[in-house]
């Protein structure tokens, strides 16, 4: 069983910066919109250097990256919108754990998506960032996915508030989105988990142990991501209350309180899946304990049985010429049938005392 969880990355020297995730041979891509309440423009296969014919500061810019493998060419979008190397560190380092970063100038989130894997029992993972900074939004993924087509979509088609929000709208937006993948996730575990919950009650198979171990470590590794979701997101409150980032605007806070409930929830429901699968374990064990005792009762009522034949016959096998019943015509006759009957008397005792 492969065991899912953060790997310990190679401490990297920030101006050393080097992708660690798996998804190397993905192509680097860019994708920009820009939009507000009235127009929408949408460009992609442009240039870094074009960037400046593009952006339009009094409108909500979203610059979407797949691929982190290129790193000259990130180190070319940080230097465009002047983004240390720390900060690029950390985005291309995936071992990271879920953090919140925020100043006067930028706010930057950085998370782990979660869905489940095809044809397995484990998790897939990707880290995705984000950064607004000057009213840009950007975000970075590790590879081109479907996590916001319906978003897309929803700035192409005017639906919902998404068209007249500034770029922490949108990110609240993005956020949202990806738990729900966690929400995804997790019914899916529990689909699982409740499968494993009935086989437990028609089956012994050690088989099921292991498995549900396996969900088990998947259930850790849910909580290990959320609950660094949760501080991140509480921590956005403290940005509302000292006023730190001035780009986010104050109704927009309570957008990302909704997110922190959320981040509860899912730790809450995850909590109560772990003790149904603490009660599935133990009802294997107890019924792997009460098979053993159905074994060794009946082993002990066979034995029970055949001790006092065993008696009869060891008497009757000694040695001695003077045996009562050897000269008796009807001795083999007579003992055999008294041995009969006492198999069926102590079958007829054990039945009344519901020994089986």
């Amino acid at each position: 069983m492969r065991k899912i969880k953060y790997k310990k990355g190679r401490k990297l020297q920030p101006y050393n910066l080097e992708y660690t995730g798996i998804h190397k041979t993905k192509d680097s891509e860019m994708q920009l919109f820009v939009y507000d309440d009235l127009n929408l423009a949408e460009y992609e296969d442009f240039k870094v250097s074009n960037l400046d014919n593009f952006i339009e500061k009094q409108k909500t810019n979203w610059v979407n990256i797949h691929g982190l493998n290129n790193v000259e060419w990130l180190k070319s979008i940080g230097n465009y919108f002047k983004i240390d190397n720390f900060m690029l560190a950390d985005i291309l380092n995936t071992t990271r754990r879920t953090k919140l970063e925020e100043s006067h100038e930028f706010l930057f989130f950085n998370i782990k998506s979660l869905l489940p894997a095809e044809h397995s029992d484990n998790i897939s993972v990707e880290q995705i960032s984000f950064l607004i900074k000057d009213g840009v939004l950007i975000s970075f993924q590790e590879k081109r996915s479907d996590f916001f087509t319906h978003i897309r979509e929803r700035i192409r088609t005017h639906s919902g508030l998404v068209r007249e929000k500034k770029a922490d709208y949108l990110l609240y937006i993005l956020l949202d989105a990806i738990m729900e993948n966690f929400y995804i996730t997790l019914e899916n575990e529990e689909d699982k988990v409740e499968d494993l919950i009935n086989l437990t009650k028609k089956s012994v198979d050690p088989i099921i142990l292991e498995n549900i171990e396996k969900h088990r470590d998947n259930f850790n590794f849910l909580k290990r991501s959320i609950i660094p979701l949760r501080d991140s997101l509480y921590d956005i409150k403290s940005v509302k209350d000292d006023n730190i980032f001035n780009a986010m605007e104050l109704d927009t806070f309570s957008f990302f309180s909704r997110l922190h409930q959320k981040s509860l929830e899912l730790l809450e429901q995850i909590e109560s899946d772990m003790g149904s699968l603490e009660s599935a374990s133990n009802f294997f064990f107890s019924a792997q304990t009460h098979k053993m005792n159905e074994i060794m009762k009946t082993l002990t009522i066979v034995s029970a049985i055949f001790i006092p034949l065993t008696f009869i016959v060891g008497v009757y096998g000694m040695n001695f010429e003077n045996l009562p019943e050897l000269k008796y015509q009807y001795g083999y006759h007579t003992v055999m049938g008294f041995m009969f009957l006492i198999v069926i008397g102590m079958i007829i005792y054990f039945k009344k005392r519901r020994w089986f």
